[in-house]
């Protein structure tokens, strides 16, 4: 797949939304071709952040609340719109013991048929008891910063840390 970082001019009328997948929705896991099917385009990139895999075998994302650009919300198409009047995001080193994180930008065009169902599986429920969050940070894809939104826990307790930035579920 390919990867364009103009994210309008080419699909008029359509509101995209990319999204930093760094575990089971990369390609070849196993929520991947359930969740990521529809997606545009899919491109490697890196955030800054500390990855853990948990106990229960899945990964988790903590990021410097410093650099998080905004929070999810229950309306995909809000959050679509807010990611797109967002131009280039600033995208450097933070202080402080961060890696940086390997993961995917995944594009979907139709974020109100794409999201909700992703929402769902990282247990994302704005204004409730929520697993994880969903945030908007600055991803370095190729030589470009885009903000893009993730998914986090803002505090992992029960988790190995990566220090490679790197998760495998063979961990």
């Amino acid at each position: 797949m390919t990867f364009s970082i103009n994210p309008q001019s080419e699909i008029p009328n359509q509101q995209l939304l990319r999204l930093f997948v760094y575990g089971t929705l990369k390609r070849g896991y196993w929520n991947h071709q359930r969740f990521c099917a529809q997606a545009r385009s899919i491109e490697p990139a890196v955030v800054w952040g500390r990855l853990y895999h948990l106990h229960a075998g899945f990964p988790a994302l903590e990021v410097p609340e410093g650099l998080i650009l905004a929070r999810g919300t229950a309306d995909p198409l809000a959050d679509a719109r807010r990611q797109q009047k967002i131009d280039t995001p600033r995208f450097g080193r933070p202080t402080g013991d961060w890696d940086l994180i390997h993961g995917e930008v995944v594009t979907f065009t139709d974020p109100q048929r794409d999201l909700p169902p992703i929402d769902r599986l990282e247990g994302f429920r704005p204004g409730g008891h929520s697993m994880y969050q969903r945030v908007m940070v600055a991803v370095l894809c190729g030589r470009n910063s885009i903000p893009a939104w993730t998914y986090w826990i803002p505090r992992v307790e029960n988790g190995t840390r990566l220090d490679s930035g790197v998760w495998d579920s063979r961990l």
